[in-house]
């Protein structure tokens, strides 16, 4: 399904030939996105758990994020509010917009769900230009504070700041 298309730019439903391409694109720049990864994208996808929204262009995969219909972990789990989760645009097509096009196609299909949409960003400064473009486009902290490896943590609980310190965050669309 195509989503939004213009000029070179499509944001589309995942193929399972991207599952290929988006493993070389982030060999390219040294990312490890095992292919299981994306196999597993597309299964939940095909079988509607789950909505694979990808940006392509000029025939090349460009980015990814995938919705959640309703949240199967962190504080909104219980809520039936749909989850934004793993947004990445492929660094060659980074400061393009793309990310923030995928958003406005994720938005508007989790509306379809609820009036309300959450996500969880990490901590670390390698989640930097995402925490600004989410508070940018209107998300705020939910209150339930720092998240580690799925978990809600405890004051002065110890952490390392890896990939699974979370906040999550929460929008009214």
């Amino acid at each position: 399904m195509i989503y939004y298309k213009s000029g070179s730019l499509i944001i589309r439903s995942m193929e399972q030939s991207d599952i290929e391409k988006f493993v070389e694109g982030f060999v390219a720049q040294n990312w490890h996105k095992p292919k299981e990864l994306f196999e597993g994208y597309y299964i939940r996808q095909e079988s509607k758990e789950q909505i694979v929204i990808v940006a392509e262009v000029d025939n090349q995969v460009a980015g990814y994020v995938t919705l959640l219909p309703s949240a199967s972990t962190g504080p909104f789990a219980a809520d039936n509010i749909p989850e934004i989760v793993d947004l990445n645009v492929l660094i060659k097509f980074q400061k393009k917009g793309i990310g923030k096009k995928m958003m406005d196609v994720g938005e508007r299909i989790a509306k379809e769900y609820s009036d309300k949409v959450s996500l969880a960003v990490g901590l670390h400064y390698g989640y930097g230009s995402a925490q600004k473009m989410y508070v940018k486009r209107g998300y705020t902290p939910d209150g339930s504070g720092v998240w580690y490896k799925g978990e809600q943590l405890e004051q002065y609980a110890q952490c390392e700041n890896d990939d699974d310190l979370t906040l999550y965050f929460l929008k009214q669309i």
